[in-house]
């Protein structure tokens, strides 16, 4: 039998941290290729996915996930990337962001609301019912567009 070499943890933490981000070139010259590839594969793993949200211990182990990660995780990565990288990535986003919510406010406008009754008056609620369903409906007819 043969015993396997494993570096330690640290080394190859080391090695992963100094050789990964000169990868960028790369990553950028295969990223215009990668988006069929994507797309078939993740509409292919649709039931995966759909078996592993419904595994009979999933709450357990997302729970287990989520403190086994700690606050002090999210906090960290937040101040060490997430700090600056938000506002490129807002300004990346921009037009994503538009296509996004145009459909939902073009709805909006079109909405005729019931009349505004005295303060407290339950009828009132009948204005935010409306809002309410009609952006559920769009958002329904957006996912199933999408299918």
């Amino acid at each position: 039998m043969v015993k396997l070499t494993v570096p330690g943890a640290e080394e190859v933490a080391t090695k992963w941290a100094e050789e990964a981000p000169r990868r960028a070139t790369y990553l950028e010259k295969k990223a215009p290729a990668i988006g069929d590839k994507w797309l078939s594969s993740t509409v292919a793993a649709g039931a995966t996915f759909k078996a592993a949200i419904t595994a009979p211990d999933i709450d357990k182990r997302f729970v287990g996930g989520v403190k086994k990660a700690g606050p002090s995780k999210i906090v960290n990565k937040l101040l060490a990337v997430g700090v600056a990288r938000y506002g490129p990535g807002i300004t990346a986003a921009k037009d994503d962001y538009k296509s996004g919510i145009a459909p939902y406010l073009e709805e909006l406008a079109k909405i005729d609301l019931p009349s505004r009754a005295a303060r407290g008056d339950p009828s009132n609620y009948k204005r935010v019912e409306t809002i309410g369903s009609a952006l559920h409906k769009k958002r329904l007819a957006a996912l199933a567009a999408g299918t």
